[in-house]
């Protein structure tokens, strides 16, 4: 089959990999229609290698036809139509029963001190091969893929993987009032559809803020009140408080991360983490302040007192330095956390309906074959062309 790959630093290929078989009763063989780019993945495009070994196949954003299923399988037929959740959950630990799948007892990496295996995801998660494939062997056959109707495109679907879980979670757990305001921090594919999860949820202001004049547009386009940050530069703050009462936003989701612009030593470290040799840059990152903290800090400033900032924005240091007296005295409630895919569920399959009130259908940018996955890499990390979502199409032909 042919497999998106990493290579080093900014450098992914497709190449050719070994189909993957079955080798535990409960596995099932996916055929891959479509599969997302996340932001997550230019992590590992960008900063993570360390952690990742040459030939990794990348990709945690699948979905597809069953091809193969093993013995233990039930619930599951050859040509059901399954989209594949990020997590690498069992769906029957203590964990998953409260919901927190992010956080699987199965297969915690116990020996990283991390949480719940991911698809395409580095050592610290298992490096178990992702799903930017022709091919995906899933495991937990029977509680993992969630089984989806045939008739609607892929993309009313395949965002169930990753995009749909995290937005929901992190306006969740920001948990604005109605009649209340969210900022959301970033308007790549996480935080555009956060606003309009908050939108439907029917929360009054949704403020959104970004420098990229495609992604500003988009949120605009679906009842968002945007701030261009390259206009409103150190003003920000006082943007926001003028359309908050004052106060500043009853919460905030950071849907950036370690890939805020600014924070002159955190791009510093990424740099350098990035040229030290992996024996080095590994345990460097894991006891370091690595990460651009500029989208955390904003979000520490445009909250209101007894505010909540919730955090979808990937970092990656152990060390980074937090503003510990600002955020004691302005009484922030801080939640964060990898997306918990099948607790929500539930919440948001209803809403992928012919009604589409999310927009699903059109969120996609890009359509592109699995062979073109290194201009697209390299497209979405400069933001260029309007990239907000990719989606990897196997099995069609380079254009």
């Amino acid at each position: 089959m042919r497999a998106v790959t990493w290579h080093g630093k900014r450098d992914v290929r497709v190449d050719t990999h070994p189909d993957p078989s079955i080798k535990d009763p409960d596995d099932v063989i996916v055929q891959i229609t479509s599969s997302g780019l996340c932001g997550s993945d230019l992590h590992l495009y960008e900063v993570l290698g360390p952690f990742l070994g040459e030939g990794d196949i990348l990709g945690h954003e699948p979905m597809g036809i069953v091809a193969e299923k093993g013995p233990g399988v039930t619930s599951l037929d050859v040509g059901d139509r399954v989209v594949v959740p990020f997590n690498v959950s069992c769906g029957t630990c203590w964990m998953c029963e409260r919901g927190l799948h992010s956080q699987c007892e199965t297969t915690q990496n116990r020996e990283q001190g991390m949480g719940a295996s991911l698809f395409g995801y580095t050592k610290l998660y298992g490096q178990v091969p992702g799903g930017q494939a022709e091919f995906l062997r899933v495991p937990f056959g029977d509680t993992l893929p969630i089984k989806v109707p045939e008739g609607p495109p892929d993309d009313r679907f395949v965002y169930l993987s990753d995009v749909l879980p995290t937005a929901w979670q992190a306006v969740a757990y920001a948990d604005p009032p109605r009649d209340g305001s969210l900022v959301v921090l970033g308007l790549g594919p996480i935080g555009d559809m956060s606003a309009r999860i908050a939108r439907h949820r029917g929360v009054e202001t949704v403020i959104g803020i970004d420098l990229v004049p495609e992604r500003l547009a988009r949120a605009q386009n679906r009842g968002v009140t945007t701030i261009d940050l390259r206009d409103a530069g150190k003003d920000v703050v006082d943007a926001v408080r003028a359309l908050t009462g004052g106060r500043g936003a009853d919460a905030v989701i950071d849907a950036v991360g370690m890939e805020a612009h600014g924070s002159p030593f955190g791009k510093i470290a990424h740099q350098l983490a990035g040229y030290l040799p992996d024996a080095l840059a590994a345990p460097f990152m894991k006891t370091a302040g690595v990460d651009r903290m500029a989208a955390l800090q904003m979000a520490i400033e445009l909250v209101r007192r007894g505010g909540t900032i919730s955090l979808s924005g990937v970092y990656g240091g152990m060390a980074d330095p937090m503003p510990m007296l600002q955020m004691f005295d302005k009484q922030i409630q801080l939640r964060m956390g990898q997306a918990n895919v099948h607790r929500w569920v539930p919440d948001l399959l209803p809403l992928l309906t012919d009604d589409d009130p999310l927009g699903t259908e059109d969120f996609a940018t890009h359509h592109v074959p699995l062979e073109a996955a290194p201009d697209a890499y390299k497209m979405f990390q400069e933001k260029r062309d309007g990239t907000v979502k990719v989606l990897f199409k196997p099995g069609t032909a380079t254009s």
